[in-house]
């Protein structure tokens, strides 16, 4: 069982996006699928991603801010109370994972060294390995 915990809460599982995966897969950019889908925190994050890799570190930072308010409205919907696990291993929870590296990662680039603390609290206790694993994975979708 993905994450399987006794202890605490049991982990958040959110429901697939198959429009924005259909859009993503057909190679919609990623402030196209923003507008038509501006609920989704993995097209937030991917829009950050561009832009950081433009080396745009202000836009980046405010995409991947939007994503995590996105994300954690996500979370919140799916039942999560504010803490608990988010298995990188269920590919829904992806997008809310990789909004929280964007963001961490964008507050690292501005000097924002509290939100970098924070974040990757956050990116620990939601999954350990999430880091890694964002780290380890291609930059496109």
């Amino acid at each position: 069982m993905i994450g399987e915990n006794l202890l605490g809460p049991e982990p958040t599982l959110l429901a697939e996006d198959p429009a924005v995966a259909s859009a993503l897969a057909a190679g919609s950019d990623p402030a196209s699928v923003v507008r038509a889908h501006p609920e989704s925190p993995l097209a937030w994050a991917l829009l950050a991603d561009a832009a950081d890799a433009a080396g745009r570190e202000i836009e980046a930072y405010a995409f991947a801010r939007v994503g995590y308010h996105r994300g954690l409205d996500a979370l919140r919907k799916a039942g999560w109370r504010g803490a608990g696990p988010v298995p990188w291993a269920h590919e829904p929870n992806r997008g809310v994972l990789r909004a929280l590296y964007a963001l961490r990662r964008a507050a690292a680039a501005i000097g924002e060294q509290s939100e970098v603390v924070r974040l990757t609290e956050f990116l620990e206790g939601a999954d350990p390995a999430a880091i890694a694993e964002i780290e380890a994975a291609p930059t496109a979708e």
